[in-house]
């Protein structure tokens, strides 16, 4: 177990290391990349921007300004930003990760949720108008934009209606901390959870449906029938567990995406300044620090992910188990 432990370890740092050094040698290979123009500011004498290349260590080789950079953002902390000058990274970045946590921890929540509903419901229901009017919805779910489907939202709830009993409730677009105010956090970012959900229910719904038709003619269904178990008993205790295993996949990495940042669209749209809209912003200044901070925030997450999937696995599938 303890050697499986160092394995896996071994294999995340070695992912982060060369995630680190892409992101790294790809800023200095884009044309107009170079921050000394930035920094120095416009119209800028040689002298001042020889003195900001030394100050800022870009007149050194670039394996000793990835270390460098390196050290500042994991040891030290002071990983200063290139466009905002004296304003550290690392702050940034865990002021804004609450922000995305909460939405994209909810948003999952309800899309888990939904979605093994729909496609418990839609197996169960083959072939009827139950399952066809489902596997729609979820269609519908798939086709619909998340920025359009959340300034609709906006306009029905903070515009349109907002003065009715049933959005009054709803309060203005932005973030409110869970620590400040529990029943304002939660306020705050019920419709943006739903939003952001309406998507994966689709996804998901239909995906666990799928599988749950494959696996009803596997030998184990089959004798789980014949020792005269209920239907409902055979789907839902030996059904559904063996085919969470795909569901589980598509979440670890889809909820790891999302708290990496992948919920940008949603984060404009309801005025969440989360992860991703910090990250769309450093991309749009070619800001290195920050870009390298939360390109490295969301890497972790991504590879923590797989490996609480696989440790899963381990429960779901008892094939998985006996072969390790």
């Amino acid at each position: 177990m303890a050697a499986a432990l160092l394995r896996r370890l071994g294999q995340t740092l070695f992912v982060l290391f060369g995630i680190s050094v892409l992101v790294f040698m790809v800023f200095f290979a884009t044309p107009g990349a170079d921050p000394t123009a930035r920094i120095a500011g416009k119209n800028a004498s040689p002298e001042t921007m020889a003195k900001v290349r030394h100050e800022y260590g870009f007149d050194r080789p670039l394996p000793v300004q990835y270390a460098t950079m390196m050290k500042k953002l994991f040891i030290t902390r002071d990983l200063a930003s290139y466009v905002d000058r004296g304003e550290l990274v690392v702050p940034e970045i865990i002021e804004a990760a609450p922000v995305t946590l909460s939405l994209a921890t909810g948003g999952a929540v309800i899309w888990v949720l939904a979605s093994v509903t729909m496609g418990t419901l839609a197996a169960a229901f083959r072939g009827t108008w139950i399952d066809r009017g489902l596997m729609i919805a979820g269609l519908i779910g798939i086709s619909i934009p998340v920025f359009w489907l959340g300034q609709v939202a906006n306009l029905i709830t903070q515009a349109r209606y907002h003065d009715t009993w049933l959005f009054s409730w709803v309060p203005g677009l932005g973030y409110v901390p869970f620590t400040e105010s529990p029943v304002g956090w939660f306020k705050v970012l019920i419709i943006p959870w739903i939003v952001l959900a309406v998507l994966f229910i689709g996804i998901y719904g239909r995906v666990l449906r799928a599988d749950l038709v494959a696996v009803s003619g596997e030998d184990f269904m089959r004798t789980a029938r014949a020792k005269g178990l209920s239907p409902a008993r055979v789907l839902l205790r030996h059904g559904l567990r063996t085919s969470m295993i795909t569901f589980v996949s598509l979440f670890g990495l889809d909820f790891a995406q999302l708290i990496g940042g992948g919920a940008l669209l949603t984060e404009v749209v309801f005025g969440l300044q989360g992860v991703g809209r910090l990250t769309y912003q450093a991309l749009s200044n070619l800001d290195l620090p920050l870009i390298m901070a939360s390109v490295m925030y969301s890497a972790v997450f991504v590879v923590l992910a797989n490996a609480v999937v696989d440790v899963i696995y381990v429960f779901l599938d008892p094939r998985v188990r006996d072969g390790r």
